[in-house]
């Protein structure tokens, strides 16, 4: 990924804009697109800056806490499939995807496996 240009064009191509050129004459000026100066414009309308906003980060996981508890409690209790949980925790109002409650599952150690004796692929 790229990184953001720096506040010193974005407040030079702000100078501008509130002098009243045009986006476009702006763009061609300062050797950028026309979305940059827009979408620059509108930040600073909404936030007051013209600063990126921050890249990358932590995003917690969404099964933590009690949603965690009760997953794991739910696992413990009765079989499941991945997918069943997925529309178990959407029904609690916990939007989450296949692979956060696949991951879930293999972090704590908690899988349903069927019967082994039906997991043989040759003869007896």
């Amino acid at each position: 990924m790229t990184r953001p240009c720096s506040n010193d064009l974005r407040e030079r191509a702000m100078a501008r804009v509130s002098a009243g050129e045009t986006i476009r004459a702006i763009a061609a000026a300062l050797a950028i697109s026309p979305s940059c100066v827009s979408k620059w414009a509108r930040r600073l309308r909404e936030t007051g800056s013209v600063s990126p906003a921050q890249i990358g980060g932590h995003k917690p996981r969404v099964l933590s806490g009690a949603n965690a508890e009760w997953l794991r409690a739910r696992m413990r209790d009765h079989p499941f499939t991945l997918r069943g949980l997925v529309k178990e925790l959407a029904e609690r109002g916990v939007r989450v995807d296949y692979r956060a409650v696949w991951t879930f599952a293999h972090d704590e150690g908690l899988s349903f496996k069927k019967n082994r004796v039906r997991q043989r692929t040759g003869a007896r």
